[in-house]
């Protein structure tokens, strides 16, 4: 059996390249299930879920967050290269609470160069 010196929080520990690599695989495992679970409930998403940030009736606030925290996202992803997968919950929720009014209208300001977020 091999074993391999590693680095842990300013020690070095022992142990079997086998064990190491066994919790490696099952680390990597628990984060595909993990995704998997989030793309499941991206899936079946239908209406936008409590936020204790805005816990009032008035939900304006909410949905302009969302819609700034989607296009911040997205353009976070792209310019990495990375997936944007990940930014569809921000539109779905905001989706749900803004008036798609609102919405067309800040799209608009966005290409004008005049919408008043930092995005």
């Amino acid at each position: 059996m091999l074993l391999a010196e590693l680095p842990f929080r300013g020690h070095h520990i022992k142990r079997t390249v086998e064990g190491y690599l066994r919790d490696v695989i099952s680390y990597s495992l628990l984060n595909l299930k993990m995704a998997e679970a989030m793309q499941e409930k991206i899936k079946n998403y239908r209406t936008a879920p409590f936020d204790a940030r805005f816990p009032n009736t008035n939900q304006t606030r909410n949905c302009f967050q969302n819609y700034l925290d989607f296009h911040r996202c997205n353009k976070a992803l792209s310019e990495k290269g990375q997936d944007v997968a990940p930014c569809d919950w921000y539109q779905r929720v905001y989706k749900s609470l803004c008036p798609m009014s609102w919405v067309s209208k800040w799209d608009e300001q966005i290409e004008s160069g005049s919408f008043p977020g930092k995005i």
